[in-house]
């Protein structure tokens, strides 16, 4: 741990364990309707109360042995199966959101439908970039049959990275070809259970409600080991009540409830905590993911996620922005500080526009700057007798210099933080070199990366495997 770290909480221990205590009263009182019959069976069997109409409501002792057997760290590796994300203690990882169904096209630089190339292409730009950590797909796949595409934007993004994937799926059937691609890539069941490459993302649906595509999902993880989500999606005064302490009453009674199905079906069935509460504006009835209420709940999240000692998920590097815009990187900034500070540990949506609408190249191009200030932040100031650097002091003395000091060679790279892309000139300077705007600088260096990086291919029998599975899921369809 970094003792020098900067920490902030919304939330004292006291308050989160007021909201612990009013989830487990609202799973006990109200309860949650479970529309799938194993997860079902699963909870009637373990001693909850289920009525007539699939209303499950929870004793509170269930969810503290659920609590007490899933895992307080998540490990996840790369596709060559490397241990690269620790998700624990102050540990900070970022990654890009999924499944916008717009996109603005880097070349054309105009706003479209995502296909199945650009959520490629978006994998393969945050493969270059040092600052980002996981993948998502960052678009859904107009241009392909629609009950495979998230079929096709899992082989896209495997296709076209190395980095931890964090992946979605519509149902079962998906999953289980999802699954089939993954151990395709890993090698094996027991490598992939042993070395995850992958992370699954699944939602209940507001309010207080297990949907049966939901639970296929978040059964079939548990079983395999492979880590989950259960993410709630709230719309405060929409799907949930208007006050931010309700809804995360709300919002953590869910995840209790996804935690308690994964360890029923499989105890030490790795999970993370954290969802989105987002405001739902009352003028223009979108999801606002850039206000400072709902900054204050993903704060307030990651205390309860540290309440519980478990790995906390978050939402930043977003906007309500229509555009890249002085707006976006606002929003997109303030997000990120918090969210590091708050000690989220996988954090995504680096990327959104328009409240998750549209993905932006240039978007996950500048979060990766933000980002890198970010963690200089987080190293805080190191007290030592080197940095208190006394003896440099006398030596210089009063009117001298440190310019050609050894003590600054020794140590100005570390201290003295560098952007890539913000501007430091003067404008005279900034004149000279053609005035470029921040924009414009970022949309030249994403479509480099995209026409130079090159992602380390998966070996040809691995690669040829996974488009002949993808392909015999589109000619099948869903199983009804």
């Amino acid at each position: 741990m970094n003792l020098n770290r900067p920490v902030f909480r919304m939330l004292s221990d006291e308050k989160c364990y007021e909201i612990h205590l009013k989830s487990l009263e609202l799973l006990e009182r109200v309860g949650m309707l479970v529309q799938d019959e194993k997860a079902l069976s699963l909870l009637k069997e373990a001693g909850c109360f289920v009525s007539s109409d699939n209303r499950v409501k929870v004793p509170p002792s269930l969810i503290k042995k659920a609590l007490s057997t899933v895992p307080e760290r998540v490990v996840l590796c790369n596709r060559d199966g490397e241990r690269v994300m620790f998700l624990e203690s102050d540990k900070v990882y970022f990654g890009t959101g999924s499944d916008t169904p717009f996109t603005i096209d880097p070349f054309k630089r105009v706003r479209r439908k995502t296909v199945k190339e650009d959520v490629a292409n978006w994998a393969k730009l945050c493969d270059a970039l040092p600052n980002i950590d996981f993948v998502m797909s960052m678009g859904i796949a107009s241009d392909v049959p629609s009950h495979s595409s998230y079929v096709h934007q899992f082989e896209a993004m495997v296709k076209s990275t190395r980095k931890p994937i964090v992946f979605t799926a519509n149902n079962g059937e998906d999953i289980e070809v999802i699954y089939r691609i993954a151990v395709t890539v890993a090698g094996s069941e027991e490598r992939l259970r042993e070395r995850p490459f992958i992370l699954l993302y699944a939602e209940p649906i507001e309010p207080l409600i297990c949907s049966k595509m939901s639970m296929e999902k978040l059964l079939f993880c548990a079983e395999r080991g492979i880590p989950a989500l259960f993410a709630p999606g709230i719309l405060t005064g929409g799907t949930a009540v208007v006050t931010s302490a309700g809804a995360l009453v709300q919002a953590n009674a869910e995840m209790l409830m996804g935690i308690l199905i994964s360890q029923l079906k499989r105890e030490g069935a790795p999970m993370v905590y954290g969802g989105g509460i987002i405001s739902m504006d009352m003028r223009s009835c979108i999801g606002a993911y850039s206000g400072p209420e709902q900054r204050a709940r993903f704060c307030a999240m990651a205390d309860m996620a540290h309440f519980y000692r478990l790995p906390v998920f978050d939402l930043a590097g977003a906007s309500d922005s229509l555009e890249f815009d002085a707006q976006a990187g606002a929003e997109a900034t303030f997000s990120l500080l918090l969210s590091a500070l708050s000690g989220a540990n996988l954090i995504h949506d680096v990327g959104y526009l328009e409240s998750g609408l549209t993905s932006s190249g240039e978007m996950v191009l500048f979060c990766d700057e933000i980002i890198d200030m970010v963690k200089r932040f987080l190293k805080g100031i190191e007290v030592n007798e080197e940095t208190l650097a006394i003896d440099v002091m006398e030596r210089v003395g009063p009117g001298g210099h440190f310019l050609q000091d050894e003590h600054t060679l020794r140590h100005f790279k570390d201290e003295i933080w560098h952007p890539r892309f913000l501007n430091r000139d003067r404008y005279e300077v900034w004149v000279e070199k053609g005035g470029i705007k921040l924009e414009d600088k970022l949309n030249k260096e994403v479509r480099e990366i995209l026409r130079k990086h090159q992602v380390p291919p998966l070996p040809d029998d691995v690669s040829k495997e996974i488009s002949k599975i993808v392909s015999e899921y589109d000619k099948c369809g869903v199983k009804t």
